[in-house]
């Protein structure tokens, strides 16, 4: 599906930890996304019942298009049920499935759009995938950049960012935001065009 349905509804998950610790972690930077476009879209996130319950979610229209804005009340590594259950209430295909996550092997202050591809590792899409048996669901890959020196990469998700970093986040999730809302509008290859060559 090169572009978006005529008019969604499309699933906009923002990948995080739940609770106050984890909030400024660059593992979370999805879940700050997606808290932005619940700004923009004027969507309240609350816990649905049954299959909604392990979910923040909300109704809405973003940039024209009908959305459900959606943060998983689970942990990084079991983000794939919510997920699941979110679609499946809403009887809605993975290709209308849209993950914004944090991406290792982007450089900080970066974003990215793709369909598919690979997990490199992130344990909150590779459950996204295990649970909806596909990858072929948009991402919004937003760079938080290679941990410094022999720093693991897990520890490094679980930090919150730098003081320096932080300087630029305000425009990072405004940028990520934008580059979602185009997806939705535009589809992936024109959004794509776009967004990549700011860098």
């Amino acid at each position: 599906m090169a572009s978006p349905a005529p008019d969604g509804p499309f699933v906009v998950v923002g990948l995080g930890n739940p609770g106050p610790g984890y909030a400024g972690n660059r593992h979370n930077v999805g879940a700050m996304v997606l808290a932005e476009l619940a700004r923009r879209a004027g969507v309240k996130l609350a816990a649905g019942k049954g299959a909604r319950a392990r979910a923040l979610a909300g109704e809405g229209r973003l940039a024209g298009r009908r959305v459900v804005l959606a943060q998983p009340l689970t942990y990084m590594n079991e983000s794939g049920s919510p997920v699941r259950g979110l679609l499946d209430y809403h009887k809605l295909p993975p290709e209308q499935l849209v993950v914004v996550h944090d991406e290792l092997d982007i450089p900080f202050a970066s974003v990215r759009l793709k369909r598919g591809g690979g997990e490199g590792g992130h344990n909150g899409l590779r459950s996204i995938t295990r649970s909806t048996g596909t990858k072929e669901y948009l991402r919004v890959r937003v760079g938080i950049g290679r941990p410094p020196g022999r720093q693991e990469p897990a520890d490094y998700v679980l930090k919150d960012f730098s003081a320096t970093e932080r300087k630029e986040l305000d425009l990072l999730l405004v940028e990520a935001a934008d580059a979602t809302e185009l997806l939705l509008t535009a589809g992936l290859e024109a959004a794509q065009n776009q967004v990549h060559p700011r860098g």
